[in-house]
């Protein structure tokens, strides 16, 4: 799945904020959020699917957190994106009155 696909969920990407700076046991992940287990887990299942979280399993615990990197594909489109919608405004704006 694509990463934009992957994070245009609102569960997902709260999920990857928590993780983000820590590695969080997957209950820890779960209380955080007024749906079921087995729906946190999925939504674990996905993101670690897409490489946009890690999985360490120690003893039976199962701790995540946050690798962006695969993020950073998208990041770049956006950049390139905006910076030619900026630059085509500015041309804009400069025009002179006729």
């Amino acid at each position: 799945m694509l990463a934009a696909a992957v994070i245009a969920d609102p569960i997902r990407r709260r999920v990857l904020e928590l993780v983000r700076d820590t590695e969080l046991p997957a209950g820890e992940i779960a209380a955080q959020f007024a749906v079921s287990r087995p729906a946190v887990s999925r939504h674990l299942r996905v993101l670690r699917e897409s490489g946009l979280v890690r999985e360490r399993r120690v003893g039976r615990e199962r701790l995540y957190r946050a690798d962006l990197a695969p993020l950073s594909e998208l990041r770049s489109w956006l950049d390139d994106y905006w910076r030619g919608r900026l630059t085509a405004l500015k041309e804009l704006a400069e025009q002179p009155d006729e």
